[in-house]
């Protein structure tokens, strides 16, 4: 691994900045960082290991020469002050996966790709991995049970996967972050018009994925999810000396609301996750594990403890006849994958679906078309955003009858306010009814201990 010693960083306060700065710190290096916020948890895991700068804002007096590299947070500016005086120094500035890349060159290079179920797929090949006691670092998109940090960089692992995220790498790099890591191997899981502000046509997004794949080296290895028609098309492009493997879902049945899997050899493997994208998601995983050398036995076995990642289908209440769900889905395809997996496990419960625009996308009049019917199989559907958000980020106000009619479903309820809507969810009747909570946010900080209160043990 490299040997540089002073490590700043610039926005050290996102998902992945303050977990790579954890770990390197963990590592011996003397990190510093800066940030104009920085929230929970990020906030108390870095004063944990002594990182919290202790101040808010930029200060150009921490850039020295005697800083061995910056590492720069999209949540940064491109006139961010520290960042100025840094380039004026001539200093090593690396966005985050660029210095992922600089410390695994030696390393096999896994990346699990896709405008969906990246960060599932990830975190099951990393919990079967870890079951088999492999060696092996990683970078996931959020919380996995069994793991203290959502990084891992070490000396001697001789793999790493890594979630492979198509969004920006750094105010002053736009290139998708996922092109930094040069793969050996690589899967897509699939590809749904995402992140507007950056990608504003359809054709210009898929590109990317275009991209990645046309990136793959000779004896590369490149898997997809062949029930994709637009992915299908990109993955089956001829590239030389490149060995192209798609996936379907994963033969499973239900039986009392519980999934198994249906292995080769026809035998039945219970698993506590749902959903056809997650049989999906696991076929992609499968094939990703069979290629390092992860036998059928030893993946069915471990696959049985999986209990996914943070935010994704997370249980947040469970009763005898009633379950509160709340998923990271905000983009058409995962709003729509997502509640399909809850009506299908539950089909003799209400499911009430509640979704909050929150990201850029979102909140565009110019993409909210892509929701159409994609929430019209709940039994009640909700679609909360709030006005402020839409303020700060600079975008165009939305009535509540252009969600309406953009998500083509006159039953459609809408909200604008938090009290409203919890107001609203206290009302319902709860019995052999489930929640669903879709959100990259927190529904304005919504108390999901008093939604709780809901559901009968």
């Amino acid at each position: 691994m490299d040997s540089l010693q002073n490590i700043h960083f610039i926005a050290i306060g996102g998902a992945a900045m303050h977990n790579l700065a954890i770990v390197l710190a963990q590592k011996g290096c003397n990190v510093t960082g800066s940030d104009d916020e920085i929230y929970e948890p990020s906030r108390t895991k870095l004063d944990n290991v002594g990182i919290l700068p202790t101040q808010m804002g930029w200060f150009p007096d921490k850039i020295h020469t005697d800083i061995d590299a910056i590492i720069l947070g999209m949540h940064a500016r491109a006139d961010n002050p520290e960042l100025i005086k840094a380039q004026a120094l001539g200093l090593k500035i690396y966005s985050y996966p660029e210095y992922i890349y600089s410390q695994s060159v030696h390393k096999q290079r896994i990346v699990i790709a896709g405008s969906h179920g990246k960060t599932t797929t990830t975190a099951m090949i990393l919990h079967v991995l870890k079951h088999q006691n492999r060696n092996f670092d990683y970078m996931v998109g959020a919380k996995i049970e069994g793991f203290d940090t959502m990084t891992k960089l070490s000396d001697d692992a001789p793999v790493i996967v890594i979630e492979g995220d198509e969004y920006l790498s750094s105010p002053i790099d736009r290139r998708p972050k996922f092109y930094h890591y040069h793969h050996h191997i690589a899967l897509i899981t699939g590809i749904a018009w995402d992140h507007i502000n950056v990608y504003p046509t359809f054709e210009g997004y898929v590109q990317q994925f275009e991209n990645l794949a046309d990136a793959s080296p000779k004896s590369g290895y490149l898997t997809y999810d062949q029930s994709d028609e637009l992915l299908n098309a990109v993955a089956q492009k001829p590239r030389a000396d490149l060995l192209t493997v798609g996936y379907e879902a994963h033969p499973h049945l239900l039986k009392n609301g519980k999934t198994f899997l249906l292995t080769p050899e026809n035998e039945e493997v219970e698993v506590p996750f749902f959903g056809l994208h997650n049989m999906k998601n696991l076929a992609g995983a499968k094939n990703i594990l069979t290629q390092i050398g992860v036998t059928d036995k030893a993946f069915y076995e471990a696959i049985m403890s999986f209990r996914g990642a943070a935010n994704r289908l997370e249980i947040v209440a469970q009763g005898h006849n009633s379950v509160i769900y709340r998923d990271f889905a905000h983009a058409p395809s995962k709003v729509e994958a997502t509640q399909a997996a809850v009506k299908a496990q539950f089909p003799d419960r209400k499911l009430i679906a509640c979704l909050e625009l929150h990201t850029f996308s979102s909140l565009n009049k110019n993409f909210l078309g892509q929701y159409k019917n994609k929430l019209n199989s709940p039994d009640i559907a909700i679609v909360y955003y709030s006005p402020k958000t839409i303020a700060h980020k600079k975008l165009e106000a939305i009535a509540p009858h252009e969600i309406i009619e953009a998500f083509n479903n006159p039953n459609l309820k809408v909200f604008t306010e938090r009290e409203e809507l919890t107001a609203f969810l206290k009302s319902q009747s709860w019995g052999k009814t489930n929640l669903l909570l879709m959100s990259s946010g927190t529904f304005d900080k919504m108390d999901l201990r008093e939604l709780s209160t809901l559901i009968e043990n």
